[in-house]
């Protein structure tokens, strides 16, 4: 049960105090103190929902209680009373923190109100910590979930880059073969960007049609289209003070490509149907696996969109260009697999590691993980070389 302190000198007062407020708040249970000295023990050894003081008392003022009690701790809330009130003094206690001050005689009404809406005032302070922290915890298993591993030189370069474009609001063009962790690269470079507090909005342009690729990107509005029963919002919009990552890139149709080109340049995009412009503030991140040189010799991506997504170019090499951050990898990924499986985390001997090092991965990272979660469920535990031969087909 929660807490509400009453710090008052008289007995009669303090007493009308807590049977009134008792009655409008059955679930608290009320404290009393007779100085500010003593409210400030309670204070200093126990947590208040609210505390409601006198100004004038012995040993220690309410002002001063108010004080110390903030420095000891700052999230405590305070409703001041006095029947020796004037201005400077309500107004000295409403700068030093307290939530609200009221004069003796003391209006009942306006006191019930004042502490109900102090507890809403603390209860709403309690949800956003609350939030926060799990906004907090989230980012943080966002950020394992996109961890990079490995020591090898090309990674280092990799993180390197990272680094520097990270910073500033340049668009990068990540490009690479699939499987190689272009995404890990996009959320790292968001992650230590000042975009970081922002969304990142991811788009597969190659999982959506054509047809719907330019309504995902900037919305529509209601019957702009058979099936648009009500507006919808669009990526650029939702990714507004953040990033957008447009993976894929090279698989967008002509026609989307012409009207992200206008997003970019103008920063403003249209919903399907309407006639509005919409500002958004927002850096664009793209990758591709494809050589983006051929793709526009052959008329299938606009050089000018080439242009302005390449301010700069980063380019993730295939596992096979870093086959020493293999035995990392598996390591990681073991533990990954076996905390979502629930079962006991696998070893991999040397051996196991040294066959899965001397294999060509076409499929890079992603077919890695899939081998390592193979071996993990038919393997022995170590891992070993008779399991990499009789359960990997290469």
């Amino acid at each position: 049960m929660q807490k509400i302190l009453i710090v008052e000198d008289e007995k009669t007062i303090s007493g009308v105090l807590t049977s009134i407020l008792s009655d409008e708040l059955p679930d608290y249970e009320f404290i009393i103190a007779e100085d500010g000295l003593e409210g400030l023990k309670h204070i200093e050894k126990d947590d208040f929902a609210l505390v409601v003081s006198d100004i004038k008392m012995p040993k220690l003022s309410g002002t001063e209680l108010l004080k110390q009690a903030l420095q000891v701790k700052p999230d405590t809330t305070f409703v001041m009373i006095s029947g020796h009130a004037d201005i400077d003094t309500a107004v000295s206690c409403l700068k030093e923190g307290a939530y609200d001050f009221i004069s003796k005689p003391i209006d009942i009404n306006r006191l019930i109100t004042s502490v109900k809406n102090a507890l809403d005032k603390r209860i709403l302070q309690t949800t956003n910590q609350n939030l926060k922290v799990e906004n907090t915890t989230l980012k943080k298993k966002v950020n394992k979930k996109y961890q990079m591993i490995g020591d090898s030189p090309a990674l280092k370069k990799i993180q390197e880059m990272i680094e520097k474009v990270a910073t500033s609001d340049a668009r990068v063009l990540i490009t690479g073969p699939n499987g190689a962790g272009k995404e890990l690269v996009a959320h790292a470079i968001h992650a230590q960007s000042d975009r970081s507090k922002g969304p990142m909005i991811e788009v597969n342009c190659a999982a959506i049609p054509s047809e719907l690729i330019e309504s995902e990107l900037f919305g529509h509005v209601k019957g702009s289209f058979t099936g648009a029963i009500k507006d919808k919002q669009g990526k650029f919009e939702l990714a507004h003070n953040g990033t957008i990552f447009l993976d894929e890139i090279g698989d967008m149709s002509l026609v989307a490509q012409a009207k992200v080109l206008r997003a970019l340049q103008e920063s403003k995009v249209s919903p399907v149907g309407s006639d509005k412009e919409i500002k958004v503030d927002v850096r664009v991140l793209a990758a591709t696996n494809k050589d983006m040189h051929k793709e526009i010799a052959s008329g299938k991506f606009r050089e000018d969109l080439y242009h302005r997504l390449s301010v700069i170019e980063l380019y993730v090499p295939p596992l096979e260009e870093r086959k020493e951050d293999i035995k990392l990898l598996v390591k990681h990924f073991a533990k990954v697999i076996s905390e979502e499986h629930g079962t006991a985390l696998k070893d991999f001997d040397q051996k196991a590691i040294t066959a899965l090092e001397n294999f060509t991965w076409t499929g890079n990272i992603r077919e890695l993980r899939n081998v390592v979660e193979r071996l993990i469920i038919l393997g022995s535990n170590p891992v070993s070389a008779e399991d990499v031969a009789s359960f990997v087909r290469k």
